[in-house]
């Protein structure tokens, strides 16, 4: 299948709105107003918690989150591992300002007045025991190639959060109705061309194409809205 058919063949979707990201570091009022997010909203700590004297998945994420917003390193890598302090660091954004509870030992830090990219809308810390071990978090790509890049390599991997962190959640829905068969058919990625109101960066394979809608702009960072499908 060539490129050229691929780029004819594409379809337009609608515009995301953002708001500009801030630098972590220059936003210190959304900090304090963030800190609040600490203890907005409490989660119970599960039954299996209780029984082997571990904290509850909250009660991690928040004293990871607070250490975040002290800038304390330090304290931050007594509750969470080098990676997960690494990447919750390297934030691009302000800082979510809401606590948004956990799912299991899945706890997350929402944002309620900032426009960011991908369905995430902000912080996922996945806890282990007494520790953050993983960390997602919404994404600043400047390219929309790397967007549609960084939603393929998480589909090939399965894993649904790394998708949101930079794709809506109807794409991630979309995409992963399907899992990737690493012995099935070879995609091929073909680049990424302009359309009416962003860019359509298109996968092709044996018998079709797909389609990744990509939405925003190189301040604002880019993110996948929509895919679309057809057949050769």
């Amino acid at each position: 299948m060539s490129a050229r058919w691929l780029r004819g063949a594409a379809a337009t979707a609608a515009t995301a709105a953002f708001l500009v990201p801030a630098s972590l570091l220059a936003a210190g009022p959304a900090l304090a107003h963030a800190a609040q997010a600490t203890g907005r909203a409490t989660a119970q700590a599960p039954a299996w918690a209780s029984a082997h004297g571990t904290a509850a998945p909250a009660a991690v994420a928040k004293k990871l989150f607070g250490a975040w917003l002290r800038a304390d390193r330090h304290a931050a890598s007594r509750v969470a591992t080098a990676g997960a302090v690494s990447t919750l660091f390297s934030y691009p954004f302000r800082a979510p300002d809401e606590f948004a509870g956990c799912s299991g030992n899945a706890c997350r830090f929402v944002h309620t007045s900032v426009r960011v990219p991908g369905g995430l809308d902000g912080v996922l810390m996945v806890v282990s025991g007494s520790k953050v071990t993983k960390v997602y978090e919404s994404r600043h790509l400047t390219k929309p190639s790397a967007a549609a890049k960084h939603l393929f390599d998480a589909w090939r991997a399965g894993d649904r959060n790394r998708g949101l962190e930079i794709a809506s959640t109807t794409a991630v829905k979309t995409l992963f109705r399907t899992k990737h068969d690493p012995k099935g058919v070879k995609y091929f990625f073909q680049g990424c061309n302009s359309e009416p109101k962003g860019y359509s960066c298109a996968y092709s394979y044996e018998g079709g194409g797909m389609f990744m809608h990509v939405r925003g702009a190189k301040s604002r960072g880019y993110e996948v809205t929509s895919i679309g499908y057809i057949a050769d």
